[in-house]
């Protein structure tokens, strides 16, 4: 048995230059095509805790990789307001290929990996715009939410852990896990796995010195979970 691994599902903002998604490209930077700070925060918690990772490698305007293989939105037409239009072109073929050339080898190598080196945790860090384009008017208060759905082991003891640094910790918050959580529910509780679902604000991480700072705040936390599983 391994002791950790992430996963990191939103990590790029890769278009391969055969997909066309007719945007503004300036879209690729922003919260819709990728999460913000998590490749480089994902790498250095990787360094810092020994822990293997797997890193999505397609923005999710591509296909997201945290949804269900059958789910309307795995190939976005429209993400916080913005028309993915060269996504909505697409028919049933183009989206059977789009699966098969991203979605199933990403997930193939979550399940390689587990079944290689069964881990005591799996960690999957993403993060959260502060304010949706599409509905400006709701707050988003939280440094960190704690995303789950049935399984709440590891969840229980990250939140208290996080909340007793100190850190403005969300319960299933800024969005339900029991709702968004597809690559957990495939990986991670079909396989009796416990995991650590982390949203982490963007604008925590979204440079260097934040990167540095929230490494050194949540690396701790996932040591402790790792340590205090239930047997």
């Amino acid at each position: 048995m391994s002791r950790l691994l992430l996963i990191a599902d939103h990590a790029s903002n890769h278009v391969p230059e055969d997909v066309d998604l007719d945007i503004d490209v300036a879209l690729l930077d922003q919260h819709m095509a990728v999460d913000i700070g998590v490749a480089p925060l994902g790498r250095t918690l990787c360094d810092r805790l020994g822990m293997a990772g797997v890193f999505g490698r397609v923005s999710r305007l591509v296909i997201d990789l945290n949804r269900e293989e059958d789910a309307l939105g795995l190939i976005p037409i429209e993400s916080d307001g913005f028309a993915i239009a060269g996504n909505a072109l697409l028919d049933k073929d183009g989206r059977r290929a789009r699966i098969e050339r991203f979605w199933r080898p990403y997930h193939q190598a979550i399940a390689d990996n587990i079944a290689a080196a069964r881990p005591r945790l799996i960690v999957s860090l993403h993060s959260f715009t502060p304010q949706l384009s599409a509905r400006p008017e709701e707050a988003r208060p939280w440094q960190v939410g704690v995303l789950y759905n049935r399984d709440d082991r590891a969840a229980k003891i990250g939140i208290a852990a996080l909340r007793a640094g100190g850190i403005v910790t969300g319960d299933n918050e800024p969005y339900s896990g029991k709702l968004l959580n597809a690559t957990m529910n495939l990986h991670a509780e079909a396989n009796a796995i416990p995991y650590l679902g982390l949203e982490v604000r963007q604008d925590l991480i979204e440079d260097e010195g934040g990167v540095a700072v929230w490494a050194d705040r949540l690396a701790p936390v996932i040591d402790h979970v790792a340590d205090n599983l239930p047997a």
